[in-house]
C-alpha cells in the first residue's frame, strides 16, 4: 500500500513539475525561442491546429522566428494567429515564409514577466502541497482504518515531506533561472 502510494505521489508531483517548466517556456523574455509559439492554434481548412504541425520554427539569431510553414496559402492565416495569440509580436510576412522579430523587454515589462514567473511557480508549488495534502489524508485513513501502524504512519509522512521538498525545490531553481533569463538584458 505504501509502496504504490509513494509512486503515485512522486508522479503527480512530477507531473505539477512539467506542467510549470510548460507554464515557464510560454513566459516571454528578450530572446527569440520556438516554445513561445506553442500555445498558437491556426485555422487550418475550418481546424484549430498547433502552429508547430504546420510549419517549421527557426531562431536564425536571438531576436528572431522565422516560421515556414508546408503549405504557401496559410500565410495569412499563420500571421492572424499570432496577432490574435496578443504576444506583443507583430509578423512580417515575407515571400513563403513569416519573419518574428522579438523585441527587447522594457524594464516595466521585465518586472511584470518577474512577477508572472513568481506567481507560475506559486501556484505549482500549492500545487505541490495539495498533493501533500492528499497523500498524508490516505495515509492517516489507513492508520484509522488498521492498515498501517503509527510508526509507518510517520515514517510515510517523513517520506511525503521529502518529496514535497524536493519539488518545491526544483520549482524555486525553475522560478530563479526564469526571473534571470527575464531580467537579462
Amino acid at each position: 500500500m505504501l509502496k504504490e502510494l509513494y509512486k503515485d505521489t512522486e508522479d503527480r508531483m512530477d507531473k505539477a513539475l512539467e506542467a510549470v517548466n510548460r507554464e515557464m517556456t510560454g513566459v516571454r523574455t528578450g530572446k527569440a525561442t520556438p516554445k513561445m509559439l506553442d500555445g498558437i492554434k491556426v485555422d487550418y481548412y475550418g481546424t484549430a491546429t498547433a502552429l508547430n504541425q504546420l510549419a517549421s520554427i527557426g531562431t536564425p539569431d536571438p531576436r528572431m522566428l522565422v516560421i515556414q510553414p508546408w503549405e504557401q496559402t496559410i500565410i495569412p492565416e499563420i500571421v492572424k494567429a499570432i496577432q490574435k495569440a496578443d504576444l506583443g509580436l507583430n509578423p512580417i510576412a515575407e515571400g513563403n515564409l513569416v519573419r518574428l522579430p522579438i523585441p527587447p523587454l522594457n524594464e516595466e515589462r521585465r518586472l511584470e514577466m518577474g512577477r508572472l514567473v513568481k506567481k507560475l511557480g506559486e501556484d505549482g508549488k500549492i500545487a505541490i502541497r495539495n498533493i501533500r495534502r492528499d497523500a498524508n489524508e490516505k495515509l492517516k485513513k489507513a492508520e484509522k482504518d488498521s492498515e498501517i501502524t503509527k510508526d509507518e504512519l510517520k515514517t510515510a509522512q517523513k517520506q511525503v515531506q521529502d518529496f514535497t521538498d524536493k519539488h518545491t525545490e526544483q520549482i524555486s531553481e525553475i522560478i530563479k533561472l526564469k526571473e534571470q533569463e527575464v531580467m537579462e538584458i
